[in-house]
């Protein structure tokens, strides 16, 4: 909270300037676990996430975080990757017994969210895993159905029966079409 006070100073000169209207239909519901955070900022009458976002990232991250977040995909043949997805594995799934296109992409594309950070691990929550979870998901649907018109693909967030076993949630994505060759 490096910069609460400066916020706190800052409020009082100019609220509307600095934060949003809090209202019961904020864009996201924050994570129960960041919630005492969030709450202690604004004099104790706390901020929104997005607010919140404003006072402590920097443009380095944003950066970062939009590259990972809205990756960049291509076609590679009859696939769909996320680019540097290891278009070179390709021939070695095909040449295994029982692979399947759907299984191919779906193990090319996925992500465990908590690559995300390697170094955050106490900040690490299942409340912020489903949280982000659900966000890229739409971020990649949108995305693969901009790009990709014509080849309607399946985003899929799994989120682990245990929901402590924080290092198994994970987002992939597959053509839709993949899934009658399975049937």
């Amino acid at each position: 909270m490096r910069d609460k006070a400066a916020f706190d100073d800052l409020n009082q000169i100019a609220p509307p300037l600095l934060r949003r209207a809090r209202t019961d239909k904020m864009p996201h519901q924050t994570p129960e676990s960041m919630s005492d955070e969030l709450g202690a900022w604004n004099n104790g009458d706390g901020i929104p996430l997005e607010t919140w976002t404003a006072w402590e990232g920097n443009y380095k991250l944003a950066i970062g975080y939009a590259a990972l977040l809205w990756p960049r995909f291509e076609a590679v043949g009859k696939y769909i990757l996320v680019e540097g997805a290891g278009k070179e594995n390709i021939e070695g799934f095909e040449n295994q017994v029982g692979s399947t296109a759907k299984g191919i992409e779906t193990v090319l594309n996925h992500w465990h969210l908590t690559d995300l950070h390697h170094h955050d691990d106490d900040n690490l929550s299942a409340d912020k895993l489903l949280f982000l979870g659900n966000i890229v998901k739409e971020m990649w649907e949108a995305k693969l159905r901009s790009q990709f018109p014509d080849r309607p693909c399946t985003v899929e967030f799994f989120i682990p029966d245990d929901p402590e076993n924080l290092c198994e949630y994970q987002i992939s994505f597959w053509q839709t079409a993949w899934d009658a060759d399975e049937e």
